[in-house]
């Protein structure tokens, strides 16, 4: 019956999930907003971030996680760019972030040249929202319409950069939690893990996972042995914690769906990735999972959805925060 019931989630999923992005309310935000002010931000946001990522591919999933640390403390509102700096605390430091995000010095180029274009005119919030969906684009995965006009935070939150980003070995529980707290649904959540299909890890966030002997023991499908192999190989039990592994072994540098084959296959990278299938007891999330590695499609269409969704979280506009000069630093 369980079986019987997660195939019709799916099928409905399949059916009703490739919802249009206009029908997605946009909030305060405008995709023209920049039209009359700065015509050409697209385009020099797009230039740079192909620049960055043609002599470092993996820039590009550097990019969508800097959108995705910003956006999860205090909201999309370019916080996470700032340096430590008088009362502010850089956000860079905290633990899910020092030595681990990456793409600042591509954020400043990028800054630099809209400064010589339209200054005082482009937030560095709006830059990681054009930078993310260009570089999801540059990897293959889908494009969407990004709503502008975001401002910039006048302040950091190094307690929220600990508190808010979801760590590498959460339950289920926690990140469907932390997901809620920000908006988002379960099914946000499915379809924005879909990013780890790029980019890497440290040895640090996986670790556990590879040598927890109690977890391969009460897992019913057996299913880690080889991959476990492959980690442990990677990250040896006494090794350092800054080598890394690619969170998709089947297609590291490619935006797809193999993410969740994988996962369905037991050799998602982080705790947080197998909990999606293991410890979904109700079925609507492994429903999820099934209908994004059964169509490609289906997830791209979700996963823009979700991140033009994530992108409108807690938005300064109007006369809120300011548009910096320097990302790095406040203009006063």
């Amino acid at each position: 019956m369980e079986v019987m019931r997660i195939f019709m989630v799916a099928l409905v999923l399949a059916l009703h999930g490739t919802e249009t992005l206009s029908s997605v309310d946009h909030g305060p935000l405008a995709v023209d907003y920049y039209k009359e002010s700065c015509p050409l931000v697209e385009d020099i946001v797009r230039r740079s971030v192909q620049t960055a990522v043609f002599k470092d591919p993996r820039m590009a999933a550097s990019l969508l996680r800097l959108h995705f640390h910003d956006c999860f403390v205090m909201g999309c509102d370019g916080s996470v760019l700032l340096d430590s700096e008088g009362s502010i605390v850089s956000e860079k430091g905290a633990g899910p972030n020092v030595n681990s995000l990456r793409g600042f010095e591509v954020i400043d180029e990028i800054k630099y040249l809209l400064e010589e274009a339209c200054p005082y005119t482009v937030s560095c919030a709006d830059i990681l929202a054009i930078a993310a969906r260009d570089a999801v684009v540059l990897g293959g995965g889908p494009g969407w319409d990004v709503s502008l006009g975001r401002r910039d935070s006048m302040k950091a939150s190094f307690s929220g950069a600990n508190q808010l980003i979801p760590a590498p070995n959460s339950s289920l529980e926690t990140l469907v939690a932390n997901f809620q707290q920000h908006g988002l649904d379960v099914s946000d959540l499915v379809a924005l893990s879909g990013s780890h299909t790029i980019g890497k890890a440290r040895c640090l966030s996986f670790r556990q996972r590879a040598h927890d002997v109690s977890t391969q023991d009460h897992d019913p499908y057996k299913r880690y042995t080889s991959f476990r192999r492959i980690l442990r190989s990677i990250c040896p039990k006494s090794g350092k914690d800054n080598k890394s592994a690619p969170l998709d072994f089947t297609t590291p540098a490619r935006f797809d769906n193999h993410y969740y084959l994988n996962i369905l296959q037991g050799e998602g990278l982080l705790g947080s990735d197998d909990v999606l299938v293991t410890q979904d007891h109700g079925g609507e999330i492994k429903a999820q999972v099934w209908a994004y590695a059964s169509n490609q499609h289906l997830f791209f269409a979700g996963f823009a959805k979700s991140m033009v969704k994530m992108g409108n979280i807690n938005v300064l506009t109007g006369n809120d925060g300011e548009i910096r000069r320097n990302c790095r630093f406040l203009n006063s």
